[in-house]
């Protein structure tokens, strides 16, 4: 090569690697307006907060580019992308970009690897003006550092901090030697203290019941296996992580256990972790249609009548209770309103029946005039009775009481329960106004759950009538009736009544499918004409004990204006009626 070749293609380098400044210069402003850093990563600093020692040889290979995070020793001298931040380094690193691009050529770099990321040992220079030219791969000897930590290329120096973290957690609890699937990345300081403290609390509680000192190690796979998992469940089949894109597995994690802990200090009692997830997601997801929602409902409740204002999507109940074992229950919480009356106790034992059979915890709520005292003798000795009946029944119970309006107490309670029973002592009169006023009229329409109305006192069950025409409301009727059918053995008999004798074919049709494929047998009775009438004869030709239906089918102003089969039922029952949403 000629003297004059090689000054130009050396001035050619000098003037690449002063555009290259420029560039760095521009990445240095727009990194600190985001408030961010373009600093490459010192990989002594690293290496000391992941706690990492061991290095194994791994050979050449052909590394990612874009994966070299850091350096060993020059990490102040190039910016994140390898761009120069020194005019010193003008010379060295023109005469790397001439004998890279010549025939000559330079020997692989040498690099530290800690899981995905790559830091430069020797050959700062190379990567710099390698990725100048656009390269994407780059030769070098490579070193792995093992790390119990994950490490990506798009670390940021912050970020580390939560590394640093998660190293000394796994540190102290050896959860990657344990439980070496476990992935417990956070993206809060502070969280890892707090899973401790979890661990301890379940350690403590695992040696009461075993009347033993628990090794720790027992207690950290414990406590991984048999309550992080299912509540790490619940968040990734509930598609939670949706609802708060900026947060971790383990955020949610933590952040339904404190809900659940705080919701079970304002109800009373405990809440399931299903439940608390559910509740949060819909109290505080950033999704943009649950932000619509809560804006909605709030103005609704704010401009309508309470009787006026719609109940939830048919379906989204039973999404929420879909069983995914045999040995599930669909009603393991019933909330139940105690009232004190003798229409209310009655209510009571038929609540006692169904937990008998579903193994299920009964929750009282007693609901007093607003203003007026929760705490007084005659609520306790209420709350004495009523947790004396639970326990001569041999069901978990407990109320609670508060000061409201009962329709928006019991609502507000139920979506975290399975199942409301109600008093139907006092069914509302037929008149508009009259159902624009009643309370239990607002609590069929509105409440989240299934609601049982008993009217005096119930006969035990025994015989369950369905009244199926194939609506949305009748599909979830439907779908209740087949549980109870199957798992509690009880004789069902299907209903569907039109108004014309050629449509009824088709739902009975599919209710016979459907509960064919879910291995219940049932007697099916077709009739046309007022469906309320044919409801309550059937009912009674039946000897049925139960009535199950599906809730209003009409929107509020049209129920309002016109009565629904629902209503006329209830007016004129004398059997529990089990409303399904």
């Amino acid at each position: 090569m000629s003297d004059d070749t090689y000054l130009n293609r050396y001035l050619e380098a000098v003037s690449d690697f002063r555009r290259a400044r420029s560039r760095a210069k521009l990445e240095q402003v727009a990194s600190r307006l985001r408030g961010e850093s373009d600093e490459l990563l010192e990989y002594e600093e690293v290496r000391k907060m992941l706690r990492v020692t061991n290095r194994v040889s791994r050979g050449l290979q052909d590394i990612p580019i874009d994966a070299i995070v850091g350096s060993v020793g020059r990490y102040s001298d190039f910016t994140r992308t390898f761009l120069p931040r020194q005019d010193a380094d003008e010379g060295r690193w023109a005469k790397v970009r001439l004998r890279m691009t010549g025939l000559a050529g330079l020997p692989p770099i040498e690099v530290y690897q800690i899981d995905q990321a790559y830091f430069v040992l020797d050959g700062n220079h190379r990567v710099s003006v390698a990725r100048r030219l656009g390269a994407t791969h780059i030769q070098a000897y490579v070193t792995e550092v093992e790390s119990s930590v994950p490490l990506s290329p798009d670390v940021r120096p912050d970020e580390l901090i939560l590394k640093a973290e998660y190293a000394d957690f796994l540190s102290r609890t050896q959860l990657d030697r344990l439980c070496p699937e476990a992935d417990l990345s956070v993206s809060i300081p502070g969280q890892y203290q707090k899973l401790e403290e979890h661990i301890s609390v379940h350690r403590y509680f695992m040696g009461i019941d075993q009347k033993r000192e628990i090794p720790y190690d027992q207690a950290v796979t414990h406590w991984y296996e048999k309550v992080y998992l299912p509540v790490a469940h619940v968040i990734l089949e509930r598609g939670i992580l949706r609802d708060f894109p900026d947060r971790t597995e383990v955020d949610l994690y933590l952040w339904v256990m404190k809900h659940r802990t705080a919701l079970a200090e304002e109800l009373g009692w405990e809440v399931k972790p299903k439940s608390a997830a559910t509740d949060l997601a819909a109290r505080f997801s950033l999704a943009p249609q649950r932000v619509a929602a809560r804006v909605r409902e709030r103005i609704l409740e704010t401009v309508a009548p309470e009787g006026l204002v719609p109940g939830p999507v048919a379906g989204d109940w039973r999404q929420e209770h879909l069983i995914d074992s045999p040995q599930d229950r669909l009603f393991a919480d019933i909330l139940i309103a105690v009232d004190g009356a003798e229409s209310g106790w009655h209510a009571t034992e038929w609540a006692l029946d169904v937990a008998r059979r579903e193994q299920a915890r009964l929750v009282g709520l007693h609901v007093a005039p607003p203003g007026d005292e929760v705490d007084g003798e005659a609520v306790h000795a209420l709350r004495a009775e009523f947790e004396e009946r639970c326990s001569a029944s041999g069901i978990s119970g407990r109320m609670t009481a508060s000061a409201g309006q009962v329709p928006r107490l019991v609502c507000d309670r139920a979506r975290l329960a399975d199942l409301v029973v109600l008093s139907l002592s006092h069914p509302y009169a037929p008149q508009p106004l009259a159902r624009l006023g009643s309370g239990l009229r607002t609590i069929l329409r509105r409440c989240p759950t299934p609601v049982v109305a008993v009217p005096k006192a119930a006969p035990p069950l025994r015989r369950m009538l369905l009244a199926y025409d194939g609506s949305p409301k009748a599909e979830e009727a439907l779908f209740v009736a087949t549980y109870v059918a199957g798992r509690w053995e009880i004789p069902l008999v299907v209903l569907t009544v039109t108004e014309d004798h050629h449509a009824a074919g088709e739902p009975l049709t599919r209710a016979q499918g459907y509960l064919e494929a879910h291995g219940v047998q049932a007697v099916f009775v077709q009739g046309h004409g007022p469906a309320a009438e044919f409801i309550l004869s059937t009912a009674e030709k039946q000897a049925a004990d139960l009535i199950v239906m599906g809730g209003f089918g009409f929107g509020p102003i049209l129920e309002f204006t016109f009565g629904s089969t629902v209503e006329w039922v209830l007016r004129s029952c004398i059997w529990p009626v089990l409303v399904c949403q």
